[in-house]
């Protein structure tokens, strides 16, 4: 009896579930009324993942209660409906559920009154990610809300209300996606004003001319996401309804006066008869119930007007909902082919310095990318079957990857508590994903048939300051260089050594040419390499296998190997370095770069380089934002004092400008660009002068006030100082307000010359052209005070000795024809940001021989490596033995007579250790089948996915831009 009754009862429930799941989605939409203006009430919580307090302190002080909340006021009255976004806060909640409440959360997401919109880990900045780290933590996201609550867990629109300015990248990633529609609230002032005016603060973003990827884009009223005025009926603003005429404080009729003139206003800014209300703001809603009580007043309230002539409706609303409602309409809409970059709040007031602001965090995250790839790529190589124990490790690091991409993380805008607990996030997932490497690298070396064991291995995240604890002490240790990318590649490896009495050779026993550098006097003053007894750096060529790894060994030497000669440079004489490619000149008499010639081509460019910086303008120039005094930069110093260093592999000239402004110029003996290191700090700072660090490159090329950006390091979008596409331009800020992010790359051309120069970065960055032939990018920034946008305190990072921060970077400058230009940034572009990733172990020769003998030494993981133009972006396990695999052709088209054609790479015989069973394509945040993603379509034109069949030898096409996201079965 009590079984059957279980079953009855279980029965009766998975109906329900039944029945529910078909209200979800756009079923569960009330659209309003005809011939009235419909108002949608959004009652939503943005949750920054980390700001003013870390990201856990935000949870516990207050996220946990706002979702506790929200669910009670939610089950109270079925019409009330909610949109929440960051994965990162709910995944937590969740966990802390027990299976009663998460029964009720999975009814109100299946009946349609809780809905996720955006989906990601966390709402992420447009400016300073990069595309892949933003497509991963999307993928997290929207992987965790599937699994839990399966296709109405499915984010049908993208909510990025609080990032300062909006790409075009993103955009085109939203799309491809899945997603119908994007909605903002940080535009240009200037750019709302004439949108409001015409009714065009919302359209159709074009998002890429290569794929044709479209998106409807909606700025919300007012330029911010919280409800009109008066209506904030948060527990702290005291604005709540009372409809009871006996009592004193009856005040409903002035709010439904208030709210029909409201809606009035705000439906002539937009085409249509549907607005939004953002009901909500920062951290509302710990108390639902305010918010819900008076909206449930206001509601029936307004709408009872509708019997004397009113035309305004109010309903409760999801972003989804009202986008539905929108393409219901089928109204034309204007578009919009560039982007929302640089974002200013009112005059003087541009939002250009976060761009640089933090530079080592949004080194460091670049770099933790990185290293993200090489770990998931490792777990798959080494099949470990139903051995999942790697999965804790990859999921601390990609979590803290994705807090990481949060518009005040990356960005730069946190408190200097918070970014610290970003950074140590970072460090925590690294170090629990060396664990995993170490595994797998015993597996992929044999080192677990052998018997014998591959000695640990660690990383050495400074060895660019010199300092590497693991080794540098040591005359005897292994390396494991591994490379990432799906082609072979030839990195110089530069590791911290004690001596230059060390021999490297490679797999085979090769002896290598190896170059012993000096650390310099410079970095030895940099305060984090406090202990280290690094005196030189060793420099040797790896030549590494796609997508595989190749062993490298140390040994103590006889004799000393310093190979890195001081060229002894004649007074006022100019300094010359060279290779067969490429020829750099510095000036004799001030020590600048003075001129820079690509052999093969026969491009000879004037090119002069300076370290400047611009006197913020105290309280204006902050975290956000930046506004110098002068528009004119001051010169760290007119002329640099010059060393010149030749060696076997490379040769460099060292500059110092000032004791805190230094920089060494590098030209390989293969280069086919200069590779220029920079150091700035500690800054002076007296509490008085804020300074912004700026490396100017002044060159004679005829560029007519027109550059070139990437977008989130993908695709080029071309910039013209003081102009914009869709409105007239009023300046006010002829530099800050010419500044635009610079991800991974900046150029200028000469189209009579047809040469151009092309500037590659390590880490996000602001820059511009202020004037012709002139391009800059802002490196490292010290402020005075607060800019007064919230974040409570001034930009003043300290180093590990209180003084002010040092922040090393480095810039790849490319001379070259415009048509072979693209060839070499877009390649060198991938080079850098899928770098080779080094590991050491500290051993004893009689270990490196057993290791030599044992072990395999070196190996690739794909038969044939690919072309190209063809990137493997994605190559991660999902278990029950499957992988997501995302290939991308990376040339844009027209870019290159070759290289931007379409291309076709077989998956059958791919992979040398896999042998796939079957593939089928996902959408790009992979949460669902490519032939089942039916977007809405505007404009009677259909919006739908590229889906192209995939051949009977797993062949996959790809045309130029195209990222192809991939489930692969194997066995």
């Amino acid at each position: 009896m009590k079984l059957n009754r279980c079953l009855l009862i279980c029965s009766v429930f998975i109906s329900l579930v039944d029945y529910v799941i078909s209200t979800c989605g756009y079923e569960a939409c009330d659209l309003g009324k005809e011939g009235m203006i419909n108002v949608h009430l959004v009652p939503h919580t943005h949750d920054d993942v980390g700001w003013i307090k870390t990201v856990d302190q935000y949870y516990v002080d207050e996220v946990q209660y706002i979702l506790d909340s929200v669910i009670l006021a939610l089950e109270a009255n079925p019409k009330r409906k909610f949109s929440y976004v960051e994965t990162a806060f709910f995944y937590r909640w969740w966990n802390q559920q027990d299976d009663a409440i998460k029964i009720k959360v999975k009814q109100l997401v299946n009946n349609g009154q809780l809905s996720f919109i955006l989906g990601g880990w966390c709402m992420n900045d447009e400016a300073a990610t990069h595309y892949n780290a933003i497509i991963d933590q999307h993928t997290i996201g929207v992987k965790w809300l599937k699994e839990n609550f399966g296709e109405c867990g499915r984010p049908l629109v993208a909510w990025q209300i609080d990032p300062f300015g909006h790409s075009k990248e993103q955009a085109s990633l939203f799309a491809q996606m899945g997603y119908d529609a994007v909605y903002f609230a940080r535009i240009d002032y200037q750019d709302y004003a004439r949108r409001k005016k015409d009714k065009e603060l919302e359209m159709i973003w074009k998002a890429s001319p290569d794929l044709n990827t479209e998106l409807f884009a909606g700025a919300l009223y007012g330029q911010h996401y919280g409800p009109p005025p008066g209506m904030n009926f948060d527990i702290y603003a005291q604005n709540n309804i009372q409809d009871d005429p006996r009592l004193h404080d009856f005040n409903v009729d002035a709010v439904v006066a208030q709210a029909l003139k409201d809606a009035t206003e705000q439906n002539a800014a937009y085409k249509g008869n549907h607005i939004m209300w953002t009901m909500g703001d920062d951290f509302t809603y710990q108390n639902a119930n305010t918010w819900y009580k008076s909206m449930d007043m206001l509601i029936p309230a307004v709408n009872a007007r509708q019997a004397n002539g009113s035309k305004v409706n109010l309903i409760y609303s999801t972003p989804a909902c009202y986008t539905y409602a929108k393409n219901k309409q089928n109204i034309m809409w204007s578009t919009k082919s560039d982007d929302f970059f640089p974002y200013a709040d009112r005059v003087h007031g541009y939002w250009t310095g976060y761009f640089t602001s933090r530079a080592a965090l949004k080194g460091m995250v670049r770099d933790t990318n990185n290293f993200l790839q090489v770990a998931k790529q490792l777990d798959i190589l080494a099949n470990r079957g139903a051995d999942r124990s790697s999965d804790f490790a990859l999921d601390v690091l990609k979590r803290a990857m994705g807090v990481a991409q949060h518009h005040d993380a990356v960005s730069g805008t946190a408190k200097q508590v918070v970014t610290y607990d970003y950074e140590e996030r970072l460090a925590d997932g690294v170090n629990q994903c060396m664990g995993l490497v170490n595994h797998a690298y015993q597996k992929l070396t044999n080192s677990v048939t052998t018997g014998f064991t591959l000695p640990t291995q660690e990383l050495c995240p400074l060895a660019n300051i010199s300092m590497c604890k693991a080794v540098e002490a040591s005359s005897s240790f292994g390396i494991i260089v591994y490379n990432p990318r799906g082609q072979s590649t030839r990195t110089i490896v530069r590791l911290p050594v004690s001596s230059d009495k060390l021999n490297v050779t490679d797999a085979q026993g090769n002896p290598l040419q190896v170059q012993f550098t000096e650390v310099s006097a410079r970095t030895k003053k940099i305060p984090e390499r406090n202990g280290s007894v690094a005196t030189h750096d060793m420099w040797f060529t790896a030549q590494l296998p796609p997508l595989g790894f190749s062993t490298y060994f140390v040994s103590a030497a006889s004799r000393s190997f310093l190979t890195n000669k001081l060229v002894k440079v004649k007074p006022a004489s100019d300094v010359v370095i060279s290779n067969d490619l490429l020829e750099v000149i510095f000036d004799g008499t001030t020590g600048l770069l003075k001129q820079i010639s690509n052999l093969k081509s026969a491009v000879k460019m004037k090119v002069k380089q300076e370290l400047m910086f611009y006197v913020g303008w105290d309280k204006y120039s902050g975290a956000y934002k930046f506004r110098p005094k002068s528009q004119s930069p001051t010169q760290l110093s007119q002329t640099a004092k010059v060393q010149v260093f030749k060696g076997l592999l490379f040769t460099e000239v060292r500059q110092t400008f000032t004791n805190w402004g230094t920089q060494v110029f590098r030209l390989g003996r293969t280069a086919n660009h200069i590779e220029l290191e920079w150091t700035v700090g500690p800054i002076p700072f007296n509490g008085t002068i804020g300074r912004e660090v700026i490396s100017r490159f002044t060159t004679d090329l005829m560029s007519q006030g027109v550059f070139y950006t990437d977008s989130n390091g993908r695709q080029i979008l071309q910039r013209q100082k003081n102009f914009r596409p869709t409105w007239t331009l009023d300046v006010n800020e002829p530099v800050s307000g010419n500044y635009y992010p610079v991800n991974s790359r900046i150029y200028i051309q000469d189209l009579k010359r047809s040469c151009q120069f092309t500037i590659l970065t390590d880490r996000s960055q602001g820059g511009t052209s202020v004037a012709n032939g002139s391009l800059e990018l802002m490196l490292h920034r010290m402020t005075t005070s607060d800019d007064s946008l919230g974040v409570g305190e001034a930009l003043q990072e300290k180093g590990s000795d209180g003084k002010p921060l040092i922040v090393r970077g480095k810039h790849y400058l490319v001379v070259d024809t415009i048509a072979a230009s693209a060839a070499v940034h877009r390649e060198l572009a991938q080079r850098l940001f899928m770098a080779p990733v080094v590991t050491v172990s500290k051993t004893t020769p009689a270990v490196i021989d057993k290791w030599r003998k044992y072990l395999t030494l070196r190996q690739s993981y794909i038969r044939t490596a690919l072309p190209d133009n063809v990137h493997l972006l994605t190559l991660e396990s999902l278990g029950n033995n499957q992988l997501l695999l995302r290939l991308e052709h990376f040339y844009s088209l027209n870019e290159d007579s070759s290289l931007s054609k379409n291309v076709t790479v077989s998956l059958q015989d791919l992979f040398s250790t896999l042998t796939i069973k079957s593939v089928k394509e996902l959408t790009l945040e992979a949460n669902q089948y490519l032939e089942d993603s039916q977007r809405l379509k505007w404009n009677k034109k259909s919006s739908k996915q590229d889906y192209r069949p995939i051949g009977n030898d797993f062949a996959i096409e790809l045309s130029p831009m195209m990222i192809r996201t991939l489930e692969v079965t194997f066995q």
